[in-house]
């Protein structure tokens, strides 16, 4: 069974999708007031005992921020930036109350696609033909009267068509993107790839060279010791003639008396 807070909750919930689905003016403020008092509640039944399931929780969340993004939506000066605004906002999946077919949410965000396409094409065309036309509408909102079908359908049509070309440019230039992002992947993979193969034959022809280096310097090594043992033994052989040389020069010849 719901709790008081709940109840509350959805009657204040229902009442601001009623306000939301009417024409409003600037100076109209009940309705971010009373999204605010839904924010309040909404964290008040997070924390109670008796909270709802989480999957309704997820529900009354979602419709919330759907209220919150079309205040904000609202609040925008270029019609285009309103219905890029609106495109991104997710309506509730289910009804609020029980007498509901359609989900109040659903209903608000087709009508403010439709005003904001429709602002759209006033202000491309730089006329008001669809005038007329907006005010019948806004005047079937105001009586809480639903919109005419064949209207509804053009404008729901006049919509859909919109967001298609708006998903397939984004499509596009996702795609360009990632076709570009691609081949500078590729690009620098291919750089990397050579500097490390560049990077890899010096470090190989720097190992060979101080192989050389260190063979080199042995063998300059071995030869320098060579080198001083023959010195060596050619300064002993001759240390040795001369001495030989002296005692057999004095033997040979004697001291004169």
């Amino acid at each position: 069974m719901a709790s008081r807070l709940e109840i509350n909750f959805v009657r204040l919930l229902s009442r601001c999708e009623s306000i939301a689905s009417e024409k409003r003016v600037e100076t109209e403020w009940r309705l971010e007031k009373y999204v605010g008092a839904l924010e309040e509640m909404l964290v008040a039944l997070r924390k109670s005992q008796s909270k709802p399931t989480p999957e309704l929780l997820t529900e009354y969340t979602r419709k919330v921020d759907f209220l919150k993004g079309l205040l904000e939506a609202e609040k925008l000066s270029s019609p285009t930036e309103k219905a890029l605004a609106n495109q991104f906002l997710a309506p509730g999946r289910t009804p609020t109350i029980a007498n509901e077919r359609m989900p109040a949410t659903k209903t608000v965000h087709m009508q403010t696609k439709a005003r904001c396409t429709g602002e759209m094409r006033d202000e491309l065309l730089g006329t008001g033909s669809s005038g007329k036309g907006t005010s019948e509408t806004d005047l079937r909102n105001r009586r809480g009267l639903p919109l005419d079908e064949r209207q509804s359908a053009a404008e729901l049509d006049a919509v859909l068509q919109h967001h298609h070309n708006l998903q397939e440019k984004l499509a596009e230039d996702m795609l360009n993107l990632a076709r570009n992002l691609k081949n500078n992947t590729l690009a620098a993979q291919n750089i990397i790839k050579q500097d490390n193969q560049t990077l890899s034959q010096s470090m190989r022809q720097a190992d060979l060279n101080f192989e050389k280096l260190k063979t080199e310097s042995e063998r300059l090594e071995q030869h320098t010791k060579k080198s001083v043992n023959w010195l060596l033994w050619l300064m002993l052989i001759l240390v040795s003639f001369t001495f030989i040389s002296m005692i057999l020069f004095i033997r040979i010849f004697p001291r004169l008396r």
